[in-house]
């Protein structure tokens, strides 16, 4: 029997609040060496500047507000409660889409994104552009809250969003990702190929082909690969922790609103594509709301985990590319390559693993594409999917 689906609003409790301005006024600072800046971690004086605004000017109940104001249910898929936002088009031949966020995001990414497509004509574009929005939390994330039962992983995300949409009555549907998106949105594209017309993704993580991995690659490209390689010399120590022990880093997150920030903060410096005198491409407001979104849930745990449960199901796409193969992606993909994105693999290493028919270089932009760049971001998913609808 299929799970009920029921209406929720975000009501986040005065108490919850108050204790949480309460932990960071009685914050613990830890030292930093002088003149390191952001090399060791998270920069103790933007975590100090990032925090005194959460307790002091951020405005939680705004937040609350925008959420609020589209339409959002919860459900249970897969043995998991899912919380969606869903806003249907007032344009009848709108397509489906599903947006899937990753770590450490949530539904707040795409919030200026959901207006311009489900109603592109009030946002100066074109009817025939107009998408019904299906923007779920992946549970363990948000709003959907942390999960209770071992196993749950990308994998299994995607088969819950594939039920989804079809309890919806969405026969046929587009699908966009991008960090733990991207993968979901890519088994969409396997599982579920009888009903989704194109998927999207703006971070591919796809190795070699078994032959010629170089015959085609450009110098711009071995040039990405390059800045790829040195990140993972220095960048990835949040993914050998969340995938192996994600447990022990969750007291220090659940207990400790400024370790939070930190832990979060320093991915919006390092993914972001901003200027060399900016913390962040994104605002203290944009990312205090993803942040206390972590926090009122309490799901940085459960979040974490799902890199555990997907190492320990081995559902990453991080392995190397045999065109054709079983891993093949037959659905018509489009990838939009943002200049600050982590991982940029040459166009042909794409094209070994799927039906790449779209492949766009943003001028700018990282890895939170449709929060960094929605204008970009909007425009891309229009053009790829007038290919497909």
């Amino acid at each position: 029997m299929t799970a009920p689906i029921e209406p929720y609003r975000v009501e986040v409790p005065e108490t919850v609040l108050e204790d949480l301005r309460e932990r960071l006024h009685r914050t613990r600072w830890p030292d930093q060496l002088p003149d390191v800046g952001w090399e060791p971690g998270a920069e103790l004086g933007a975590v100090r500047e990032l925090c005194t605004y959460w307790a002091h000017g951020f405005d939680w109940r705004a937040v609350e507000a925008r959420l609020n104001a589209f339409d959002q249910y919860t459900t249970e898929r897969q043995g998991e409660r899912l919380h969606f936002l869903h806003v249907r088009s007032p344009e009848p031949g709108a397509l489906p889409l599903v947006l899937t966020h990753g770590w450490p995001g949530s539904v707040v990414e795409f919030l200026d994104v959901i207006g311009p497509l489900a109603d592109p004509v009030a946002h100066g574009g074109d009817a025939a552009d107009a998408f019904h929005v299906v923007v779920p939390s992946i549970p363990g994330y948000g709003f959907s809250g942390p999960t209770h039962h071992a196993g749950f992983h990308a994998g299994t995300m995607a088969e819950a969003v594939k039920e989804l949409m079809a309890d919806l009555g969405y026969d046929r549907y587009g699908a966009q990702g991008g960090d733990w998106g991207s993968e979901v949105t890519r088994r969409l594209g396997r599982i579920d190929a009888e009903h989704v017309a194109g998927i999207h993704v703006n971070m591919m993580i796809v190795g070699p082909p078994a032959e010629g991995a170089f015959d085609d690659v450009s110098e711009a490209e071995l040039a990405a690969l390059g800045e790829g390689a040195e990140m993972a010399k220095t960048g990835i120590g949040y993914l050998q922790l969340q995938s192996t022990k994600p447990q022990t880093l969750a007291y220090g997150l659940t207990d400790s609103p400024a370790g939070l920030a930190a832990w979060l903060l320093e991915k919006f410096h390092a993914w972001t594509d901003h200027g060399p005198d900016e913390v962040s491409a994104l605002s203290a407001d944009q990312m205090l709301a993803d942040i206390t979104t972590y926090w009122v849930t309490g799901t940085a745990n459960s979040a974490a985990r799902l890199y555990w449960e997907s190492a320990r199901a081995r559902t990453s796409a991080m392995d190397s590319a045999e065109g054709g193969g079983p891993g093949y992606i037959e659905v018509p993909t489009g990838y939009a390559a943002y200049p600050g994105e982590l991982i940029r693999p040459p166009r042909s290493w794409i094209e070994a693993t799927c039906n790449l028919v779209h492949h766009v270089e943003m001028p700018r932009g990282g890895h939170f594409a449709a929060w960094e760049q929605p204008d970009l971001f909007v425009d891309d998913l229009r053009t790829f999917f007038r290919l497909v609808r």
